[in-house]
């Protein structure tokens, strides 16, 4: 009974329109039963982009189409490239479709910034809502009790079968695949978009993950081109920074408010257990990005002044200017702005705000370096395998190339508001504009 679960077909193959695959087909009734769980709907309530909406406006895509998208990719390529191949074992289907459907369960509301100031590891609630009590979990075991603990070690990268892991996780995963491009028609830049057909005709299955033919290179090279130009022009782009250094801020004030006992007007009931570090695995799925916004929309109304102003800010998206400066080259410039603002009554703590690319959760092609994914190989005439910035020009004049960005963050109001004396005003505007 368990086993006829897992091969159960749908009477009639659901779709789903999509904007970048034009369709997600869905034929399993097992993936079927997924999508419609609670933690997974949950991701329509998350963006995939978290700030980025406050500068590009049409990227309001949400994880759950991501991940749908993730899926139908990893469909294409086990279901039409490597079915019948001798070193692609047709009884991994199921598992590897289950791992790139859920792959991003556990992200939080704007995953970076709650991360940093909470404390949270969105991998580590992955795992909790597939082995929890959870629908998903409750899905999942109809397969076999086994079958979560499989999933979350594939998303984990444990699974023995290196192959399955590379389809999710790899330097040209499936997840990578859908984000460049969807990322890109939400954004409605053209760089982020390839010819992902012609990499899937290509992609062989191998023990120790996939492969590229040879023929392929050039479409990978344009793959990689594409992924560098949406780091520098999209992911690292500062006016979305300076969003998230906003939207940080806002949660790090709450924190030190609610330490404080600080009176709310509006309690911030959601967040106390992670203000506490008692997270319960169903305080996690219950709050998400429209929860949030409305306690920002409350918080415009607090007593505390820069809670109130922070909220505005994003809220109403009058964000923070910035200015190139590193303080690890310059602290004696950053330590002179932060003895201004204090003269001038504005807490630097909050209001001038230091951040790199380098914090950012974006990993552009960097080959042998340690901590990153597996590098792309390809599959040469005479059978052996080399590492794609071996053979390509192109790969190798950029792999891991774009250098770390530092920049701080500042209210430009500062320079017109009449209640810092003039003198001061000018001395803080010099120093920002010799750096």
């Amino acid at each position: 009974m368990l086993m006829t679960y897992a091969k159960t077909k749908l009477q009639e193959e659901k779709v789903f329109k999509d904007p970048v695959h034009r369709y997600i087909h869905v034929r399993d009734q097992v993936i079927w039963d997924l999508v419609k769980t609670r933690e997974f709907q949950r991701l329509r309530r998350i963006k995939q982009l978290g700030t980025t909406y406050l500068v590009f406006h049409g990227a309001e895509h949400s994880r759950f189409n991501h991940s749908l998208g993730v899926y139908e990719i990893v469909r294409r390529i086990v279901d039409d490239v490597f079915k019948g191949r001798k070193e692609w074992d047709e009884s991994e289907r199921l598992l590897v479709l289950c791992a790139a459907l859920l792959h991003d369960l556990g992200h939080g509301p704007f995953s970076h910034a709650f991360e940093n100031v909470f404390e949270t590891d969105h991998e580590y609630f992955t795992r909790q809502i597939l082995l929890g009590d959870t629908e998903v979990n409750a899905v999942l075991r109809r397969v076999a009790e086994d079958f979560p603990e499989k999933v979350a070690q594939v998303i984990e990268k444990t699974y023995p079968n290196e192959l399955v892991v590379s389809l999710i996780s790899s330097q040209i995963d499936a997840d990578r695949m859908d984000y460049l491009q969807r990322d890109a028609y939400y954004t409605g830049v053209s760089y982020g978009h390839f010819d992902m057909e012609r990499i899937m005709r290509v992609m062989r299955p191998r023990d120790n993950g996939v492969v590229i033919k040879e023929s392929g290179m050039h479409a990978v090279e344009h793959y990689i081109m594409s992924r560098y130009q949406m780091y520098l022009q999209i992911y690292f782009h500062p006016v979305s920074r300076s969003a998230e250094v906003v939207l940080n801020h806002i949660l790090k004030r709450v924190k030190v408010l609610c330490k404080n006992d600080y009176p709310f007007k509006y309690e911030p009931t959601p967040f106390i257990s992670f203000f506490r570090g008692n997270v319960t695995l169903e305080d996690y799925i219950a709050l998400d990005e429209n929860i949030m916004m409305a306690y920002f929309q409350f918080w415009m109304e607090e007593d505390d002044e820069i809670l109130r102003d922070l909220c505005r800010r994003f809220v109403n998206r009058k964000l923070f200017q910035y200015t190139n400066l590193n303080p690890y080259k310059q602290p004696e410039v950053y330590a002179q702005l932060q003895r201004l603002f204090l003269q001038a009554g504005i807490d630097p703590e909050y209001y001038l705000v230091h951040d790199s690319t380098s914090d950012l959760p974006y990993d552009f092609y960097r080959p042998g370096i340690e901590g990153t994914k597996k590098p792309i190989y390809l599959l040469m005439q005479d059978g052996k395998q080399r590492e794609l910035s071996e053979e390509s020009q192109i790969v190798e004049a950029i792999a891991g190339r774009i250098k770390v960005d530092h920049k701080v963050y500042y209210p430009e109001e500062l320079f017109t508001d009449e209640q810092i004396p003039a003198a001061l005003r000018n001395e803080i505007k010099q120093l920002i504009e010799e750096v």
